[in-house]
């Protein structure tokens, strides 16, 4: 079972669902139903089944405390980055042990490691990848792919 928080319009779900079993499902959120509807076309043409995916349009905010608890072998991350602390805290309580949380964009355009970068999102960034590498239920890499993808097993 994987959770993506960010939709957008179906690709990173399309690769997610590649490398998941034949009854594995995707549960994906966004708040933008255009973001929704275009993912499950995405899907459809891609010839998943629909009973593999679990569009939700709201708010992830909303829509993660109604989530099981230990139900996710994977959390992806790749939304709005001000509310990235409050996704993984949500992401840590719906994995199971061995689970993997990933957040997509942890380089933020190679600023999180300048150290004169100090706008909002940079810092958030940062402090979260902080926060990360200190969490005892955690055991982080930060992976210099694209634009920085932060993975940790959940202990």
């Amino acid at each position: 079972a994987v959770m993506e928080i960010g939709t957008g319009g179906g690709t990173s779900g399309l690769w997610l669902l590649s490398g998941m079993p034949a009854d594995g499902v995707l549960t994906t959120i966004d708040v933008d139903a255009e973001h929704s509807r275009a993912a499950r076309a995405a899907y459809a043409a891609a010839g998943v089944a629909h009973q593999r995916t679990r569009v939700i349009s709201g708010a992830a905010l909303d829509v993660l405390p109604r989530m099981t608890d230990g139900a996710y072998d994977l959390v992806f991350i790749d939304a709005d980055k001000p509310s990235y602390p409050a996704y993984v805290e949500h992401a840590v309580r719906l994995l199971r042990p061995g689970g993997i949380l990933a957040l997509d964009n942890m380089l933020w355009h190679d600023k999180v490691a300048d150290p004169a970068a100090r706008d909002k999102t940079t810092a958030t960034l940062r402090e979260l990848g902080k926060s990360i590498r200190e969490d005892e239920r955690l055991m982080p890499s930060l992976l210099p792919v694209g634009d920085g993808l932060l993975a940790a097993v959940k202990k």
